[in-house]
């Protein structure tokens, strides 16, 4: 099959050097030059593992080119998908679908025979609508059908979700496009990713459902955690315990700052959105958008709280900025109004990220920027562990308590042992054990975000 798919993006990239992969000619688009010369020199504007090397393999193949050139890539195109990004628009919190709007504006113009056009972006409910009456309108002539397939891609594992979905959802209202993604996901079939069609509308409700219900499971257990430490609980024994029920299971229990990233923050305000306008209101979702944006800066207090109710004049080591580790995204991450909260109260910030440096310079300034966890430690009043790398779950604690001005710790992912910590001669703070609680293990692996 020939794919266009219009935006390089972290979906757009990822998709397509993935089908690319599985034999399909594959285009991808995008309006900044600079990134679509990178990309044809094998050069990733985004960090995840594994998709420099699919992209390079597919480049040599001949499978996979990048270009400028939309139109010339549509008109070849089987299949078009629209990856382009739906940032929350400002002052109001609803998805801004310019991007969208401009795509398929363009598409319409370019079209050539029949082709099947996809919403690959994370859209509200009736945008497939909206879309398909552009391209009507752009080019009344135009033989085309609009269908949605939402992407459910976690960042840091994109290509395994991608070629190990749990299912593939393809909305559709006219079924000249069911045979064609039919085509496009058929080497899928081999590991029997279930593909699932439904109703154009029905598809883009599931994308916004599943990272709102996910969103939910992340808030309830933080609150959880709360709870845990007022009453003398552990939060990670009671997410195991809960987790074991098959009805509930263990993934997204792990009790933390909040989430981040670039999904669930702008997905659940976008539907908060959408169920006003339905006249449907959302009341689970609005309260997790709040109770997720107020936790963030609980977090900094926390912090002040170990560090004796005042960091005026202290300095705070803080170990990881990006939301999740794997990945170099730092939006709406944790770290961002956590740092803010320190500031205000008079800290001063040495931060150490594996991946996400360059990126948390073009939004944290007036902070320094280490060279690795030890240098972060150096001279530090207090270390915060924020995003739970690897390379942070195997400190040299010794070496860290030596270095420390203060040497103190607060793990706001629970990647270690208070026994451990304190052995080793620092204090400790965590999230969801109370003081008279245990100390156990929770399932590190299975709640990852």
């Amino acid at each position: 099959m020939r794919i266009a798919m219009i935006g390089s993006g972290y979906v757009g990239l990822v998709s397509g050097a993935c089908f690319s992969d599985y034999g399909h000619d594959v285009t991808c688009v995008d309006v900044n030059q600079d990134k679509i010369d990178q990309l044809n020199n094998g050069e990733i504007p985004i960090f995840e593992p594994g998709l420099q090397a699919l992209v390079a393999d597919n480049l040599n193949a001949g499978r996979l080119s990048f270009t400028t050139a939309l139109a010339s890539a549509v008109a070849q195109a089987d299949v078009v998908f629209i990856a382009v990004g739906t940032p929350s628009r400002r002052g109001d919190g609803h998805a801004d679908l310019s991007y969208v709007r401009a795509a398929a504006t363009e598409i319409a113009n370019a079209l050539k025979g029949f082709t099947v056009i996809v919403t690959k972006s994370t859209v509200p409910v009736g945008t497939g609508d909206d879309v398909e009456r552009i391209i009507a309108q752009a080019n009344p002539k135009a033989n085309f059908v609009v269908a949605s397939n939402p992407e459910f891609l976690r960042e840091g594992a994109a290509i395994e979700d991608f070629k190990r979905p749990d299912r593939i959802v393809v909305g559709i209202e006219d079924e000249r496009a069911r045979p064609v993604l039919e085509e496009v996901y058929r080497p899928l079939y081999l590991n029997q990713a279930p593909l699932m069609f439904t109703g154009r509308r029905t598809a883009e409700l599931i994308k916004y459902a599943a990272n709102a219900f996910l969103a939910m499971k992340i808030t309830f257990i933080n609150e959880m955690a709360d709870l845990c430490e007022k009453a003398g609980g552990d939060v990670q024994a009671v997410a195991r315990g809960i987790g074991l029920d098959k009805r509930i299971g263990s993934k997204f229990l792990n009790a933390g700052p909040g989430y981040g990233g670039s999904c669930f923050p702008k997905d659940t305000l976008a539907l908060v959105k959408s169920g006003q306008d339905f006249d449907a209101p959302l009341r689970l979702i609005e309260t997790t958008v709040a109770v997720n944006d107020q936790r963030k800066r609980a977090m900094g207090r926390k912090v002040i709280a170990a560090c004796g109710g005042d960091v005026r004049g202290k300095t705070i080591g803080i170990l990881g900025l990006t939301f999740k580790p794997n990945t170099d995204d730092m939006r709406d991450a944790p770290s961002i109004a956590i740092i803010q909260t320190l500031r205000d109260a008079g800290a001063t910030i040495r931060a150490y990220d594996p991946e996400g440096m360059d990126m948390a310079r073009t939004i944290i300034e007036g902070i320094e920027y280490a060279t690795d966890a030890y240098d972060v430690a150096t001279g530090a009043d207090c270390l915060v562990l924020v995003t739970e790398w690897n390379q942070f779950r195997s400190l040299d604690l010794d070496r860290i308590r030596q270095s420390m001005a203060t040497p103190a710790l607060v793990d706001l992912r629970n990647i270690y042992r208070r026994k451990e910590i304190e052995d080793a001669g620092l204090s400790y703070v965590s999230i969801g054990r109370g003081a008279d609680s245990g100390d156990h293990d929770g399932d590190q692996t299975a709640a990852t975000q």
